[in-house]
Order: C-alpha cells, then structure tokens, then sequence
C-alpha cells in the first residue's frame, strides 16, 4: 500500500482526512459592526471563488455550531479556502499557531469587530480571551462604527472604514500571507510603515503553523528562499536591485516554455517611493492558480485541474527538493532523484513515521541501536563500527582533527569520542562530525565525480545484518569485486605513470610529489605557487568561487593563479575544472598548466592571458575599443572552441557558464574559453544530463528554470547572447523606455530581432566603431546570434553548425522572434519605474 503522502503528492494545502459536505450558502460577503461570525457561518466573496470561516483538518468547514465529531486532539482554525473547488484547499490561515482547543465552548466562538475597530476571534470558554486579532493603529471609537470586514473576489479580506465619503483600507490579509501567494499578492515590503510581506511554509499537510522555511525579498532585491529559524540562504535569484528585471524576464520564460503554465500569470517587480515587491497577475480569470512555499521549501506553482479534479503542480523552483537546509532531518540522506526523496541512513528508523506520511520529515531518524561507548578516567573503548555512504555532500560544521595522517587514524581518532558519530578521510584531512548528521545529500548529478565518503558509526550488532543483507544480494558482492580489481588496475597504471613521471619533470630544481597526474598536469607545492605570486600580491580579477593572481615561475613564465575560496565551497569546481579542462587541449580553450591540493588549499594554475577578460573590452576600456575584424574572429573562435567541447572530446562537456567574463584574450586577442568550474558532462550514449542549476543571469536558457535535464544548447543560448553583445558593445539589459503616455520594457535581443527582420542591422552595431565594419558579416553574426536566443531548443543550431554559418560555408534565413521576447514586447508597466537597470 502506497504512504499517505505519497498518495497526496507534494500539496501541503489539503486536507488528507476530509471530504467537504455540501454547506448552506452565506449571502453576503461583509462582517459588520455588531455582527458575528460563529462555527458554522461563512462569508462568500462576491464572485463565490472564496469563502471565509472555522474549520479542522479532520473535518474541514463546520456546516454546524453544534459539530458533535470534535475530539480533544481537534484544532479549529480562522481561515480562507477556495469555494468552489471540492478538495478542501486554504489559501490563508489566521490563527496558524494558535488553533482554538477549547471544544466545550466551541460554538461560543465568535469572529467580530471588537470595541477598538479590530477584528478578532473571542474564546467560547472566557468570552473575553483574544486567540486572534488585527492590528489597525490609530483606531478610533467614531472610526469603529463604520468599519466592516470583507471578503473580496481576490481572496484578500480586507478591515476597511468609511471616511468623508472614501473608503480606508484599514489592514488586508495579503498583507500577513502564511505560505500561500494568491494573484495580485505581494512579496516585499512597504517602504513607508516597514510592514514586510513573507510567506513562510506550513509545518505539515494538517498542521499550518509556521514551518521551517519562507520566501522574502531582502534589501538589496535578492528574492530568497532560507530558513525561516535562521539566516541561512539556500536560493537567492540576483544579488541586487539591477537583477531584478532579468530575473521577471527569466521566470516569465520558464514558465513560458512550459506547455501546462503557459500564458497563465504575468510575473511584474515593482519598486516606487511607497514599495518595493515582486508580484504576478493571473490571465485568465477561470482558472484557479496560486503559488505555495512547500513543506520541502520548494515553491509550487499548483492549477487546478477540472479534468483530473485535483491540483496539479506545473512549475516547481529549485527542481530539487533537497536545496534546502536539512529538509529531511537529522540521520536521513536526501536524493532529489528518489521518490519519496528522504530516506533515513543504514540502522535507522523514521523518529515520527506519522509526521513522515503528512510530508514533514525535519524530525529526522533515530537510531535502531544504540552505540558502544563507554568512557572511564579518559580511557574510551568501543566495539562500534562504521559504514560507508558514497558520493554524498558531506554534512556542515566538521570538526577537523589536525596530524591525522592515514584513514584507520581518522578513525581512531572518531571512536576515542562517544559524541562522534561520523568520521570522513580525503586529501590527507581527517573531518570528524559530533551528535546529529543534518544536510547529507546524495550527489545525483551525473557529471559529479565527488570521491567523498562519509563513514557512519554503528553498533557492532549491525554487523551481521549487513552479512545477511550480502548473501541475499549475490550480484552486490559480484559488482564489488569486480569494483575492486578494476581499482587496482587503476591504481597500477597510475603508479607506472607517476614513476615515469617524477622521472621526467623537475619544479624549481625539486623532484615533483608523487601525487601528479598524467596528461601533462603539474602538481605545484603551495609554498611555491606563494613564492611565485608574491604572497599573491596582484589580482588579476575575482569571480564567483576565488580569486586570480598573476605570477611567474622560476624560468620566468607567466602564470595565472586562481585560488578557490574555503576547502569545501570549492571543491566541486576544483574537480570540474581538473578533470574537463586539464584533460583537453583546444587553442581556443585556455590551458591548465597545474593545481596545487595541500590541506584546505585549492589553486588552480593556468596560462596567463595578457588581454584579460572579453567584457573589460566591450564594456569597461573605453580607450581600446576593439574593432569589428578583432570581434569577428572572437566570435568565430569561440564558436570552434565550445564545438570541441560539444562535439570531439570524450564526453561531451557543457560549460554552463558562458558570457564575457570567461573568454580570455591573448597578447594577439585570440580568445581561449575559460573558468570550467560549473561544467557539466553527458556521456556519448546520453543526450541529457539532469543537474542542478548554474551559470549566470542573463545568459541563462529558459529551459534551467524550467527543470528538466539540459543539452549543450544551454551554451548554444549563452553563446547567443555574447554575440549580441559583441556587435553592440554593451550588456544585454533590461532598460526603460518612455513615451508620452506610458513606458515600457526595451531588451536589447528583441530590438536586434525587429532590426535584423527591418533590414536595419547596422543601427545595431556599437557606435564607438564609428561605420567601420563589415555588413555582411554583422548581418550573419545577428543571425546567429537570433537563432541561438529561441525559445526551444530544437530550433537552435547546434555549435558545430553555427561554426559553419560564420566562416561562410552555409547560410541561416532571418529567424523568428521567440514567443517569449515578443510576450516582453507587449508588457507595459502600469506602476512607477521599477528599478535602476545597470546591470549587474
């Protein structure tokens, strides 16, 4: 029999236990002063879509005041919930962690406006024992005798108050959401009172107090999914106000491509002297369609199917429901990719199976049995043992024991502890973690070749179940012999390799360590690569994950030294760029000369490229403007080296991270693709890789967000969008245009499309080039570039193919304008300017 929650889905909104009855209509959908709203009233919104009134999970709405199924363990609530749909569904919930428990008095309960013009909710028991209550500043005693509650079509009740013939919003319950986003809601705050809107999600499918996550735009515009206990962000779309517009331009095209969410809502940002939020507009006034911040800390974007009579879920962000922090508890390994995705670790059980069915898994699991420990005058012994979990993100916060120099010792060292229970053993460092596993997360990527293991301390009594478990799956034991002799074989070529090797290579007059790799690739001491930069003196630049340095080895060649920022941050990109780029050799791909992997040190050494980055040249040095021959050969270059990449290496590798930034110029301007720290790889007999989302706004593919598995023509896309900044010499961004009615949204991509199908080509080169350039080859470049920027990937040329289109030998027709930019074209903005569009 499938679980409960399996059989509910992901849907924290329903009510499992309920079938609504059929209730008698309300007809009106106004509180008045004087009036009350008791168990087994409701409110109806005008348009019937929403009703307000007391209900329990256990039985839903209440048809009743005198309800004889309450029991001592039912929690009423205040809420709102869709009238017209048949699953139970809550859109807002006023007395979310304060349910009425007080089932004697239950039909004593009131909703009503109080003395003060506030709304509240009085206990039956007391009569005077506020469980709830508006919070209206400045209420007056002439104030209150016109004010009224109502319950608008939109799902928002609303406290208003007539003054001088108007009507006064006095507060609005999209002003204090719990985890549902309703069309025309808010997320961000106003800027005058400080009142900051937050959806924070439920703790469980019956329970809708607040749980441990929430959305909320903080103060530099970064919207962020964290955790609602602590500061800790595990998503965050841009890093400051000037993003915010692409970051509209990039959720409206996930949704877009999306056949189920297409032309359903129009996302909008808003800043102005009053607010600033994000928002969205549902198209079609029909549908039921509401965004929920998910017990998993994912957001949903759920619809109502009529058809299927339930919700659907079609758009879902991040695709991964273990990004958050510790979604699954303490003891447990999270898998994005496994259904359900929570699963506790080898000798443990669900702490709460019963919270477990009801979707929330942050109790975590405990142990089947207990560890041998006992600790006399210092003298620890134990007979406990531990098991191996592979091609995990091991958990935060290890403790590091220092002069660890072999993995038994590690070890050891995790059993002189009772508190240890976890040791993990790699590059010479010896982690060891106290008390509670949290945040183990299974490393489904395919292209990530992480070699940690975490070791899991157990009794000694699970021994055995692990040798039953071995001779009921034979082919287990087959695959790990197998395993084994196809390591040791790999162990004995690359000891013939490192002798050859340290024979072969000598480094400031030094025998090389032993632990080089082959194909070429140094391993530098740090002390050297210190001595080299001059304790890294000069910066060269900075980026997402370190920064790089100039500096010159003994026989005076120059070099570029990228020093990854913090032991595990880095690691992963350390690794993708070791075993892509040190691997290949392209001359438009830059070349890694060697790393350096000592203690917490990652650095990455690389041929130093006198020219820079591209974008210091399109953007930034306005005195060495490049010329049209200079960037038409980077554009064509650059095409080779990303179809090498695609088409001719082993594997295919996707880089994932295309712009500006990371194409390298040589002294000759010869441009070398670089940074492969996001790479991701596709064996030749797969065609997509699922993986989680990387690389930079602005350059990013529709499909990353919409979170389906990826092909190389997420580079296709970037490329795209490099060429349209090379022929115009400045960012792809969003800007304001204004008219003497309105204004509106201009992008620069849907100009170059209505340009190039104008004939007007030529408006759209950079103007610092003052006309000299080629047309024809402009012309070709726009093509190219517009065919890459297509909203599905099936039209978009693969590389191999645009390399063709720009030396010459074939031709591309005038591409359509994607569907999504034209949608962009459309939107004009009703509200003030929403923000300054530099570009981030």
């Amino acid at each position: 029999m499938l679980p409960l929650y399996t059989l509910l889905g992901a849907l924290v909104l329903l009510s499992p236990l309920h079938t609504p009855a059929c209730f008698a209509a309300a007809n009106d959908d106004t509180l008045r002063v004087g009036q009350e709203l008791s168990v087994g009233d409701k409110l109806i919104s005008r348009n019937g879509n929403f009703a307000l009134g007391f209900f329990t999970f256990q039985s839903g709405p209440s048809t009743s005041s005198k309800s004889s199924n309450t029991t001592a363990s039912t929690r009423w609530y205040l809420g709102i919930w869709y009238n017209k749909v048949p699953v139970f569904t809550t859109v807002w919930v006023a007395n979310r962690d304060n349910p009425i428990t007080h089932h004697a008095k239950l039909s004593l309960t009131q909703l009503k406006i109080s003395r003060d013009g506030n709304l509240v909710i009085l206990d039956g028991a007391t009569k005077s024992r506020i469980i709830w209550s508006t919070v209206i500043i400045n209420s007056t005693e002439t104030g209150r005798l016109n004010t009224s509650a109502v319950l608008l079509n939109s799902g928002n009740l609303v406290v208003i108050t007539e003054n001088s013939s108007n009507l006064v919003t006095l507060w609005q319950s999209f002003d204090y959401p719990t985890d549902l986003v309703l069309p025309g809601a808010k997320i961000g705050w106003n800027k005058v009172t400080g009142l900051t809107r937050q959806y924070i999600s439920r703790k469980s499918m019956i329970d809708p107090g607040t749980g441990s996550y929430c959305t909320e735009l903080q103060i530099n515009g970064a919207l962020v999914h964290r955790s609602w206990n602590t500061s800790n962000v595990f998503w965050s779309w841009g890093t400051v106000r000037s993003s915010a517009p692409k970051l509209v331009l990039l959720l409206q095209s996930a949704l877009e491509i999306n056949p189920k969410s297409r032309g359903l809502i129009r996302v909008a940002y808003v800043v102005n002297s009053e607010e600033e939020y994000y928002t969205y507009t549902s198209l079609n006034e029909s549908t039921y369609i509401f965004y929920v911040h998910d017990i998993s800390g994912q957001t949903k974007l759920n619809l109502w199917s009529q058809a299927k009579q339930s919700w659907e879920t079609i758009y879902t962000h991040p695709p991964s429901p273990c990004t958050a922090y510790a979604t699954c508890g303490p003891f447990t390994v999270c898998s994005g990719n496994s259904n359900p995705f929570c699963g506790c670790m080898e000798s443990f059980s669900q702490k709460s199976p019963g919270d477990w069915e009801l979707g929330d898994h942050t109790g975590g699991c405990v142990r089947d049995t207990p560890l041998d420990c006992t600790d006399k005058k210092n003298k620890t012994s134990s007979t406990d043992i531990f098991h191996p979990i592979a091609r995990v993100t091991l958990p935060n916060n290890p403790e590091i024991i220092k002069d660890v120099t072999t993995q038994s010792k590690c070890m050891e060292a995790c059993l002189r502890y009772c508190s240890c229970t976890a040791y993990s053993y790699n590059n010479s460092m010896c982690y060891i973690w106290n008390r509670d596993l949290v945040d183990v997360k299974k490393n489904d990527d395919i292209d990530n070749n992480s070699e940690d293991v975490l070791y899991l301390r157990l009794a000694a009594t699970n021994l055995e179940n692990f040798r039953k478990n071995t001779t009921r799956k034979p082919v287990a034991r087959v695959i790990l012999v197998t395993s084994i002799i196809s390591f040791g074989l790999l162990m004995l070529i690359m000891l013939l390799l490192l002798i050859w090797r340290k024979k072969s290579k000598l480094l400031y007059g030094v025998a090389l360590p032993d632990n080089q790799c082959g194909g070429g690739i140094i391993t530098f001491r740090y002390t050297d690569l210190n001595h080299a930069t001059k304790s890294f003196s000069e910066k060269l630049g900075a980026g997402g994950f370190g920064s790089v340095f100039k500096g010159v080895l003994s026989d005076q060649i120059t070099i570029a030294v990228k020093r990854l920022d913090g032991a595990r941050q880095g690691e992963k990109q350390f690794r993708a760029e070791v075993s892509s780029i040190g691997l290949i050799q392209h001359i438009n791909l830059v070349r890694l000369i060697g790393f350096c992997c000592e203690g917490d040190n990652r650095l990455l050494v690389y041929e130093h490229m006198l020219n820079g980055s591209l974008d210091v040249h399109l953007f930034g040095n306005k005195h060495s403007v490049l010329n049209w021959s200079a960037r038409y050969q980077i554009a064509v270059r650059v095409a080779r080296g990303l179809s090498y990449l695609h088409h001719s290496c082993r594997q295919c590798i996707i880089h994932c991270d295309i712009k500006p930034q990371n194409i390298l110029l040589d002294e000759s301007f010869v441009p070398k693709i670089a940074d492969f720290g996001m790479a991701a790889f596709v064996g030749r007999d797969f065609s997509r890789v699922l993986t989680t989302l990387r690389g930079t706004v602005g350059y990013l593919a529709p499909e990353w967000l919409s979170g389906v598995a990826i092909t190389p023509k997420v580079d296709v896309y970037s490329f795209g969008m490099v060429l349209l900044e090379i022929i115009s010499g400045k960012r792809n961004k969003p800007e304001q245009v204004y008219t003497s009615s309105n204004h509106h949204v201009a992008y620069f991509p849907v100009q170059a499309i209505l340009k190039l199908q104008g004939g007007d080509v030529s408006s759209l080169v950079d103007p610092q080039l003052h006309g000299d350039f080629d047309l024809e080859e402009v012309e070709r470049v726009c093509k190219v570039a517009c065919w890459c920027i297509q909203d599905d990937e099936s039209d978009r040329p693969t590389m191999g193919e645009l390399v063709q289109v720009l030396e010459g030998l074939q031709e591309l027709d005038v591409p359509p304008m994607p569907r999504l930019l034209a949608a962009i074209t459309q939107t004009e903005l009703t509200e003030e300017p929403t923000c300054d569009s530099h570009a981030s």
